[in-house]
């Protein structure tokens, strides 16, 4: 009787065994599953948008128009900018008649001089890098030696590719902000008035710029803490499966005795 009913015990005791397996492996594949999606989310963070070139913010391009008028009243020629994406696809046009109106283009403007920035963002799987070609243009009138000394007269003011590349709309208001002066020290036309001080304004505080590495990284922590969660996860569930084998097998060895 004792030898017909141990393999009923060991049956049994085996199918708890296979639902402990069967949790650990559903366990295993939900972490799994949350862990790609969080590798997916950072990676698809990385690539979408990446090679976009972001135009001017509204308040900085609301801030250079009115700049470039007292400059064109003051010196006689139009000012402008022109943010491209990689093959002449514009992102952002602007001058001194307003934003969105190129200065070229414009009857009201015979003499102009505009910078142009064309910015060409690459992949995060693409081996080569980011690149900035930034130049100054202006109306037929004007030599080209006038116009490449305003172009180079840029870095001065910290105009480098770089910056083109990290901020490019800032750098392209900057840039057509910083015009009317460069034409004046190059004798194309006498400096602009200067504007009267309002001895009742206050210079605001700049906002604090914040620190560019959680920005440009939340991606990749969103992914290294969801592989953390998961690396826990399955080590509590095999602790506690552990721990249950061994009380298991402590119960059976009891049972056993005589």
């Amino acid at each position: 009787m004792t030898t017909a009913r141990q393999p009923a015990r060991q049956t049994t005791a085996k199918q708890p065994a296979k639902a402990k397996q069967s949790a650990v492996v559903w366990v295993g594949s939900i972490s799994l599953g949350l862990v790609l999606c969080c590798v997916g989310s950072s990676i698809f963070n990385q690539d979408s948008g990446g090679t976009t070139v972001p135009a001017p913010a509204a308040d900085e391009r609301a801030d250079t128009v009115p700049i470039l008028a007292q400059a064109t009243a003051s010196q006689g020629i139009c000012y402008g900018w022109r943010l491209e994406e990689s093959y002449d696809s514009a992102v952002s046009v602007g001058s001194n008649l307003g934003d969105g109106v190129p200065v070229g283009e414009d009857a009201r403007c015979p003499r102009w001089v505009e910078v142009r920035a064309r910015i060409n963002y690459t992949s995060e799987s693409s081996e080569s890098e980011d690149s900035a070609y930034v130049s100054v243009a202006g109306s037929p009138d004007l030599a080209a030696a006038d116009l490449a000394s305003v172009q180079a007269g840029l870095t001065r003011f910290g105009l480098e590719d770089d910056v083109f590349i990290d901020d490019p709309g800032w750098a392209v208001c900057r840039a057509a902000v910083a015009l009317p002066l460069l034409v004046a020290e190059a004798g194309v036309a006498p400096p602009a008035a200067t504007p009267p001080a309002d001895p009742d304004a206050t210079a605001a505080p700049l906002p604090d710029a914040g620190s560019d590495f959680w920005r440009d990284r939340w991606g990749t922590l969103l992914a290294t803490a969801g592989l953390l969660l998961a690396a826990a996860l399955l080590l509590t569930v095999g602790f506690v499966q552990r721990g249950r084998q061994r009380a298991a097998a402590s119960a059976g060895r009891t049972r056993g005795k005589p």
